[in-house]
């Protein structure tokens, strides 16, 4: 789609088209082509389909970072793909908007996702991008919910943001090439975000981050969203509430742990418990494994591995938790022969520091019985170890 058919489609005449475009696509589901040639049968010029149909699919498959409000967002295939899903954008507008800039200014804002959620804030928002089809839709995206905010054609790098009370950042970490590891290939580069952190400043990176890159005093929050870690946002000291974050969200719901909250791996490990906790990624990923034992009252199954065992069941969004039911042999003869006196047929494989690769095991396994099981296979003080377990 380029910017001339997107302009277009902003007008009267356009936002026609769109509502036609939706109950076409809507009438021929998994037929594109049924619904270009429908649109095309009501003289509408092809440029313009498929600048409508693009928009309608864009929101199908917006759903699920957007919910609802994908339903009224304009996207482009590339904004969509890098956007912030919608609840931890809202979460780290939230943190900004506690922290009460005067203004904030989002730096390579896309399609608008983060612009949305800081607006929605009560924060006053601008936002730059080089791709100029990229701030129309920004600027589109404000308008459809009413909200306040410039946009405008710009290169971060080009840009005092001196002016602004707080500045966010998410540097665009793909290329026509692929996925760029080197911090230094992100645009904008790792020298510009960490100009950026030496003021009030927001940056979001890839959850893969080596802690040993991050600037003293600057606090790193990985976030997860139902189980799944998103994303790291790296706060700078004028901002930072701690060194270490994992916030973990879940529905509605969300919570926090910080190297504030971690004892430290002294006397971690212990023994086997009647109850083991697998920490969710973010809270892994922030090195806060030891926080979560803490928190229920438990310890490491090993130094090395990121389980908690406990003797008690307590019940934490940080971590999802089974009771142990009885200790396996850990050997793969043995295990399945273990496994079909208990007539297990559906087997789920859990593993955290073994060599194994679950949909393998499963299949050598060959079970057929009537119940289903986990298994979790790990390191106990450094011997495989392979536990089978209830949810709680």
């Amino acid at each position: 789609m380029d910017l001339e058919a997107f302009r277009w489609l902003l007008g009267s005449e356009g936002q026609r088209l769109l509502r036609r475009a939706t109950e076409v696509h809507d009438a021929h589901a998994g037929d594109p082509v049924g619904a270009a040639t429908a649109l095309r049968r009501d003289g509408v010029p092809a440029e313009h389909a498929a600048a409508a149909l693009t928009q309608v699919h864009l929101r199908g498959r917006a759903e699920a970072k957007f919910g609802a409000d994908a339903a009224r967002m304009y996207l482009t295939p590339e904004g969509l793909e890098q956007a912030t899903r919608a609840r931890v954008a809202r979460h780290r507008a939230a943190r900004m908007a506690a922290a009460a800039p005067a203004s904030v200014l989002d730096v390579g804002c896309g399609v608008g996702g983060d612009l949305l959620e800081l607006a929605r804030a009560g924060l006053t928002v601008a936002g730059v991008d080089r791709d100029p089809l990229r701030v129309e839709v920004a600027r589109a995206n404000l308008a459809a919910f009413g909200l306040g905010g410039a946009v405008r054609v710009a290169d971060a790098a080009d840009l005092d943001v001196s002016g602004f009370g707080a500045v966010f950042a998410d540097p665009a970490r793909r290329t026509a090439r692929g996925r760029v590891f080197d911090a230094e290939g992100w645009s904008p580069p790792w020298t510009f975000v960490l100009a950026l952190l030496e003021g009030s400043a927001c940056v979001k990176v890839a959850p893969g981050i080596p802690h040993a890159l991050l600037p003293d005093g600057v606090e790193a929050e990985w976030v997860s969203d139902d189980g799944e870690v998103k994303e790291a946002a790296l706060w700078s000291p004028r901002l930072a509430t701690a060194r270490r974050r994992a916030t973990v969200i879940r529905g509605a719901g969300l919570a926090t742990l910080t190297d504030e909250d971690d004892p430290g791996r002294d006397g971690a490990v212990r023994p086997l418990g009647g109850y083991l906790y697998e920490p969710d990624g973010a809270v892994v990923r922030a090195g806060l494994v030891t926080a979560v034992a803490a928190r229920v009252g438990g310890g490491l199954l090993d130094e090395h591995i990121a389980y908690v065992t406990g003797d008690e069941p307590v019940p934490t969004p940080l971590a999802r938790g089974y009771q142990v039911l009885e200790e396996l042999p850990f050997r793969e003869k043995p295990l399945r022969a273990a496994l079909r006196a208990r007539d297990v047929g559906r087997l789920t494989i859990k593993k955290r520091g073994v060599d194994v690769v679950p949909d393998r095991l499963r299949k050598r396994l060959g079970l057929s019985g009537e119940a289903e099981a986990t298994l979790v296979l790990t390191r106990v003080a450094g011997r495989g170890t392979a536990l089978l377990v209830r949810p709680l």
